[in-house]
């Protein structure tokens, strides 16, 4: 079976150009495998249609030039978002008086409201968010920072966690599927830093 490399960080684009990027990646840690990638409009298209979406695995074609997805522009918006904002207004912002615009000598005060937004992650039941930089563990400590995983195209199964920039080397470590023994804070690993080191 084929497999593709998912880079957090790649450059995403629909059908009809319209471009992201590959922000995350949702793991179903039973099946150990990728179900959706987090893609972001970029900032200049981001503002119009809010946050990021939950792309499917199956709708999506990786290539080393990047990530097509089979959606077009239109499609693309209309899938679930991956975050939710969670805005409020805060206690107002009392700015410095200055004097009047008329130049009358006059002082005037400028109030203006302060609006908070924290992002909540909507990720399906049971599934975690992997993210570029979340940390490698093996038994005895750590082993570096998550780069890309490599699953299988068909079904998303995960073969291989892929380290950059790690202690040993500076190319990536491609770290078997079968030595990770968890997803949850991080990637945690069933082998010592040893062991790792012995991968290279």
């Amino acid at each position: 079976m084929a497999e593709v490399t998912l880079v957090i960080g790649a450059a995403a684009h629909c059908r009809d150009g319209f471009p992201g990027e590959l922000k995350h990646l949702v793991v179903d840690p039973r099946a150990r495998a990728v179900t959706h990638l987090v893609i972001e409009p970029d900032l200049e298209h981001g503002t119009a249609y809010g946050l990021a979406r939950l792309v499917p695995l199956d709708h999506v074609d990786a290539t080393e030039d990047g990530i097509g997805l089979r959606y077009t522009e239109a499609e693309f918006k209309d899938l679930s978002p991956a975050e939710e904002a969670n805005a409020e207004y805060v206690p107002v912002q009392l700015l410095p008086a200055t004097t009047g615009w008329r130049g009358a000598g006059e002082e005037v005060m400028q109030i203006r409201p302060v609006r908070e937004v924290e992002e909540i992650d909507l990720v399906p039941e049971n599934e975690v968010e992997e993210s570029r930089g979340d940390h490698i563990h093996a038994t005895d400590g750590h082993v570096g920072q998550l780069h890309a995983l490599r699953v299988n195209a068909g079904d998303g199964r995960i073969t291989q966690v892929i380290v950059k920039r790690h202690p040993w080397s500076r190319k990536e470590l491609a770290i078997p599927a079968d030595k990770v023994s968890g997803f949850d804070a991080g990637i945690q690993l069933s082998i010592t830093k040893r062991d790792v080191q012995a991968l290279t």
